[in-house]
Parts: structure tokens; C-alpha cells; sequence
């Protein structure tokens, strides 16, 4: 069974770039994969390994600059969820291209799992689901806002096109494990705002500790890696991945006639140009040749 690590830690390095090899290193000694990203802002990423693999890389960041109060949300899974170790600088570890957002130096009131059901079920609070289109998709909470946004870059411009809706109400949001929420409400407490909330731990917190019965959670939630997405309990949900579009897939989508193992699904049939489907085939064909080796293509 391998340990999966969800952590995000918003603080100042002075030189991110000082802080990468030394951190891939580490991870790959102790057979750590995943994603991290490293900015001036902080750090933010998805690891798994085996337990004292990811404890060594944990205490590894917790003793970075202003790290030691790190959290991170801890799910498992049977196989390993990630192909290869990446650690990479960015200008954010969230894009949201919004310079004067800084979640230090507030955010919204952070609410328990256990607290978010009666908030979000007041009459004043409108609930926005602050991730992209296609995570909303497969799942979010009751009478949630869905905002439309291909990428966390837009939410900004959406606001400003529809904070008129909002008027005299409390905004509560969420997202996957809370850093989204960590800009935005920055973002809303900025545009003068006064009641802002947002799910601490993010919905995989909410999955780990409320109760199927008593959730106002409906569907499965999209996670950024082979796993594709989590149900209560953190237990894998039942989604696959389109390998060319990157979004979730019911196991029925892969009966469709649009689908092609790799290289499209129903969603992205009409968005990739010839050469590049001719070259999503030519990466399926690598990576069964190298199942046949018994070896991992890293394309897989």
C-alpha cells in the first residue's frame, strides 16, 4: 500500500531554485513520485511512497524556511498513483496571475469539516466550487455554484462579471485541498468582500471525515493523479482518465464510439489538430511495447 501526500505551504523563499535538486533528490533516494512545485510563494504538490519514503521527504520540508508549520491530507492507494518524481519552479505555486493576492496576509475564515454542512445550508451563504469545469463535473457539494472556469486564472474576471449576485450574502468556497480557497478569499477580501469562508483541508479533509450519511457531498472528487478521483473514505473512485485531454472519464465513456485509448474521448474528439493524435497513437504504441518489456514508460 502506498502513502499519498496532498500538502501545499504558503511562506517566502528567498531562492526556490537553491531548493530543487537537493529535494528531487531526496525524493527519488526514497522512491518518492509525484509532483512538487516550488515558487516564491511557497510549495505545492501530490507525492506517494512508502511510509518512511514520505516521512523522510515530509520532515525533509517541514525544515525548509517557514515550513515547520506544514499540513497535508494523507490518503493510500493498492498501486503506485504516479509515473515519475517532478520538481519544478514556478512564478506560482497556483496560477492565478493576480500579483497583489497574498494568502499571508489573510484569508477566509477557515470552517471544520465537521462545521460545513450548517454553513453552507444557512440562507445568506452562497457556496462557489472555485475549481475547473471538469473536476465540477464528477462532483461538489449541494447547491454549489459552479463558475464555468477552465483554468483558476479566470476566476477574477468572473467575479467582476458577477459579484452583482452576490450582494449581501456570505460567500463560502472550496476546492480540492484548500489552496484555490486560500487566493480566492485573499482575492474576495481584496474586492472589499466582508464575510468570506473556505473549507479547511478542501473537500478531500471533508471525504476523510464526514460520514457518507450525513454528507452534502454528491459524486466522486477529481485528484491529480492515477487514482483520477476519490470517494468518502478517500477510497478510489471509479473514474478513468482521457490520456489526451486529461479529463475524467466514467468506465461506460470508453464504450463510446468517439473514444480512443490515449488519443481522444467524446470531450476532446474535435480539439487536437491530426499530427498531434498521430502523435498520442505513436505514445500508446511506446507504451505498450514497453508493458510487453516489462518495463515503464514514462509517458504511462
Amino acid at each position: 500500500m502506498y502513502t499519498v501526500a496532498a500538502l501545499y505551504h504558503f511562506t517566502r523563499f528567498e531562492n526556490p531554485a537553491a531548493l530543487k535538486a537537493p529535494l528531487a533528490a531526496l525524493c527519488c533516494t526514497n522512491g518518492v513520485k509525484g509532483s512538487l512545485l516550488l515558487a516564491g510563494e511557497g510549495i505545492n504538490g501530490t507525492i506517494a511512497g512508502r511510509r518512511e519514503g514520505i516521512d523522510a521527504v515530509l520532515a525533509h520540508i517541514r525544515a525548509l524556511p517557514g515550513c515547520a508549520a506544514l499540513e497535508w491530507k494523507e490518503s493510500h492507494a493498492p498501486d503506485m498513483p504516479f509515473g515519475r518524481m517532478k520538481v519544478r519552479l514556478k512564478r506560482e505555486i497556483v496560477t492565478m496571475g493576480q500579483p497583489d493576492v497574498d494568502p499571508r496576509a489573510g484569508t477566509g475564515h477557515y470552517v471544520d469539516p465537521a462545521d460545513w454542512n450548517d454553513l453552507i445550508s444557512a440562507p445568506d451563504v452562497a457556496v462557489i466550487d472555485t475549481r475547473n469545469d471538469y473536476e465540477v463535473a464528477i462532483g461538489t457539494f449541494e447547491g454549489a455554484i459552479d463558475p464555468g472556469t477552465k483554468a483558476f486564472g479566470e476566476f477574477p474576471q468572473w467575479w467582476e462579471d458577477n459579484r452583482h449576485r452576490f450582494h449581501n450574502k456570505r460567500i463560502a468556497m472550496f476546492c480540492t485541498g484548500g489552496i484555490r480557497c486560500e487566493k480566492s478569499t485573499n482575492y474576495l477580501l481584496g474586492q472589499g468582500v466582508q464575510e468570506v469562508y473556505h473549507l479547511k483541508g478542501g473537500i478531500l479533509k471533508y471525504l476523510e471525515e464526514v460520514p457518507a450519511e450525513q454528507s452534502l457531498w454528491h459524486g466522486a472528487c477529481f485528484v491529480f493523479d492515477q487514482r483520477v478521483s476519490v470517494e468518502h473514505g478517500l477510497k478510489p473512485g471509479p473514474h478513468v482518465m482521457c490520456h489526451a485531454c486529461r479529463r475524467p472519464l466514467w468506465p461506460e465513456d470508453t464504450k463510446r464510439p468517439e473514444y480512443e485509448d490515449g488519443v481522444q474521448c467524446h470531450h476532446c474528439v474535435d480539439e487536437f489538430t491530426p499530427e498531434r493524435r498521430e502523435g498520442f497513437r505513436e505514445r500508446q504504441r511506446q507504451i505498450a511495447l514497453a508493458v510487453q518489456r516489462g518495463t515503464l514508460h514514462m509517458g504511462g
